[in-house]
């Protein structure tokens, strides 16, 4: 037989509803941890004197007892567990496990015994049934009556709400009624909250973020108190499973977190925690309402009766005397800002991330404690709305899955690297696909991928503007030859009075659009100065079926080096991985560099050589020829319609000499040029008239002077 025994799926009855857990049984202790909570008994072996072997609904059950009086018990054994766990009992606690028969019979008339922090309730020597006194909330007596009520618990379906017990009067002791007796017994062990003397020390308006509001909290020897305008709660200590002392990002402020099951009730509202906000500057001097030799004996130096210091300090330090529990704090994470949380968003609030040492805790709204033990697997994908934050997702074992989303690329290697140290399982790990489409998912490998993906169109934009300038050096012949006379007439097409008359011959002969033309026209009539624009390169056509334009010196040795940067840099982002790239291409030596300039140079050569072939064989001959033929095409097009234009404005001019509108004469500045211009032709005219008539009249005078 080995030094332990260990079990899994073993139960614990906790206030009516069953928690799995994992039990091991060791030479030096009983360990019982419960996986929904984590909540650890630890029995030593030198305190057990008491074993029972039980059958009950979950198969079979343990019953141990120890001698400061405590009572566990642990169901889902098998039958065929009791040799094995009999012998180790005998070996190694020197405890006899013993078989113990369940009362089935359904009797209601029995004894009531109360042994430790268990009511039973016999037949025969038999238990019928253990109530917990734990579990009672409150009792009420009557005249032959004693009332339990029940703390309820939300994770079941059915509760137990109360019990009530008759019992009968008693002649042997007329001093104590019997009732008066059995309601001390059980309220001597039962959870119930009397706020009976003095409360141990009080702080006076705290800020609590969950419930929201100012309370004064009370703090008494078995509970806490919180009191404010609206509602007050009473908190068991037996209730806090943790306390939390947890520092802002801000570094001026502490969160000081309680972790409570069962929760705390308003309404339909359930608070599993309770949430202190307090700042770092802020002192109080307290002193307890004890006397000193209470305080030593009570708290064993742990506590003091005048205490002064910070306030979140003191309230830290009080509960964690009373509750009898660790503090847990951030460990060694530090985030890009040298902060000990992250910054994101849950369930669209923005809050706090804390990488703990065996958990995660988020606060505030709503908090959030997830232990190591019951996460499944953690996710980083990208997030959704920009590429500059991440989400990071966490799967547990039941299945449930928190995203904390918005959280700052920067913070990705630091999280990555701690969860990778403390051996969380990546969901998405070892997937070589590349950031595209709709992949939302990246890790360490993606990281890889999704670098040579952004670096590739880098790369290929690169060459793409070096081959540009390759060609046009190449086959500047081949490109169309630039006509500045052509430009010119695109440009007085733009702020010269043809435009209006390209553009009328286009849309017809409507009046209402002649009219709006004329008013352009008028206001194209200020002359300005033309300036002269630079001829526009016309874009290569890319050659399909061509040769592959060979890569740069850089692109080569970065290709072959970038592999060997992931490797010395492990969680490199993209950006950093070219500004790395970058600093050691500049410190390379000259030497070093020209073997990849040599590199470059064979095979733009064989890209030179390879391109000049593919020409000769007739690749993109057809291209060239189609764009030219397209452009002269264009250009013919272009000049018919221009003179179409001036001949329809020049018929229109000549055809509106019989009406013109009085406005138009008046504002009108071609009515001036288009007057002189008829004054000029009549004077013109009445020349001409009078030359032919001197040509017409005969020379009289002359023969009759002969």
């Amino acid at each position: 037989m080995g030094d332990t025994l260990e079990f899994n799926e073993i139960y614990q009855e906790v206030k009516g509803s069953w928690n799995d857990g994992r039990l091991r049984f060791s030479k030096q202790n009983v360990v019982y941890k419960s996986n929904k909570t984590g909540k650890v008994d630890n029995i030593a072996a030198g305190e057990l004197n008491l074993a029972q072997w039980r059958r009950v609904c979950l198969g079979h059950g343990i019953k141990l007892g120890t001698s400061t009086g405590h009572v566990y018990k642990y169901d889902g054994f098998r039958d065929t567990d009791f040799e094995k766990i009999s012998e180790f009992f005998k070996a190694n606690y020197k405890v006899e496990l013993t078989e113990k028969d369940m009362c089935v019979k359904g009797w209601n008339w029995g004894t009531a015994k109360f042994s430790g922090p268990l009511l039973s309730f016999d037949i025969n020597d038999n238990a019928a049934f253990e109530i917990p006194l734990s579990n009672v909330s409150q009792c009420a007596t009557g005249k032959n009556e004693v009332t339990l009520e029940f703390h309820q618990n939300d994770d079941t379906e059915v509760s137990l709400m109360e019990v009530r017990f008759y019992v009968p009067p008693s002649q042997a002791d007329e001093r104590q009624d019997p009732v008066d007796a059995f309601a001390q017994n059980v309220l001597s062990k039962a959870d119930v909250i009397q706020a009976t003397g003095d409360a141990v020390c009080i702080f006076k308006e705290l800020q609590c973020l969950t419930p929201r509001g100012r309370y004064d909290i009370r703090i008494y020897p078995t509970f806490l108190h919180l009191h404010g305008k609206t509602f007050d709660y009473k908190i068991p200590y037996t209730t806090v499973l943790r306390l939390f002392l947890l520092p802002h990002k801000d570094q001026r402020q502490m969160f000081f977190v309680i972790s409570l099951d069962p929760p705390i009730k308003q309404g339909q509202t359930r608070y599993h925690f309770l949430i202190l906000l307090f700042s770092k500057e802020e002192d109080i001097n307290l002193t307890l309402n004890m006397s000193e030799e209470d305080v030593e004996r009570r708290f064993e130096g742990k506590l003091s009766k005048n205490m002064s210091g910070s306030l979140y300090e003191m309230v830290s330090r009080v509960m964690k005397a009373l509750v009898n529990r660790k503090i847990t704090v951030p460990g060694n994470f530090q985030g890009h800002s040298g902060a000990q949380c992250i910054t994101c968003s849950y369930k669209a609030s923005s809050g706090l991330l804390y990488p703990l040492e065996r958990g995660f805790i988020y606060v505030h709204k709503p908090p959030v404690h997830l232990r190591f033990e019951e996460i499944s697997c953690v996710n980083f994908a990208r997030g959704t709305t920009t590429t500059r934050s991440f989400d990071f997702e966490i799967e547990t074992k039941q299945g449930n899955q928190y995203t904390f989303s918005s959280i700052e690329r920067e913070e990705y290697g630091k999280l990555f690297d701690f969860v990778n140290a403390k051996k969380l399982n990546i969901k998405n790990r070892g997937f070589k696909e590349g950031m595209k489409g709709k992949i939302d998912e990246y890790s360490d490998s993606d990281e890889d991928q999704h670098d040579a993906y952004l670096e590739r169109m880098k790369a290929e934009g690169k060459i793409r503007e070096e081959g540009n300038d390759s060609d046009e050096s190449d086959g500047s012949g081949s490109d169309e030859s630039f006509n500045p006379g052509e430009e010119d007439d695109e440009i007085a097409e733009e702020y010269d009075s043809n435009a209006s008359a390209s553009d009328s011959s286009e849309e017809g002969g409507d009046s209402e659009d002649e009219g709006a033309k004329k008013k352009k026209a008028k206001k194209a009539k200020v002359v300005k100065e033309k300036k002269e624009r630079k001829p526009r390169k016309e874009k290569k056509q890319k050659d399909t079926g061509g040769p592959k334009r060979p890569m740069s010196a850089y692109m080569l040795w970065l290709n072959s080096s970038r592999e060997r940067i992931k490797a010395e840099n492990p969680g490199i982002s993209i950006t950093e991985i070219s500004k790395k790239a970058g600093e050691m291409w500049r410190q390379l030596g000259k030497d070093e560099k020209e073997e990849w300039e040599t590199k470059a140079g064979e095979a733009k050569k064989q890209y030179d050589k390879a391109k000049k072939e593919f020409k000769e064989s007739g690749g993109g001959s057809t291209s060239t020829s189609k764009k030219e033929s397209k452009k002269s095409g264009g250009k013919k097009d272009e000049k018919k319609r221009k003179s179409a234009g001036a001949d329809k404005e020049r018929e229109r001019s000549g055809g509106n000499d019989s009406f013109k509108s009085r406005e138009f004469i008046e504002t009108s500045e071609d009515s001036s040029s288009d007057s002189d211009r008829k004054s000029k032709s009549k004077r013109k005219k009445e020349s001409d008239e009078e030359e032919e008539e001197a040509v017409s009249t005969p020379a009289s005078s002359e023969p009759e002077s002969d």
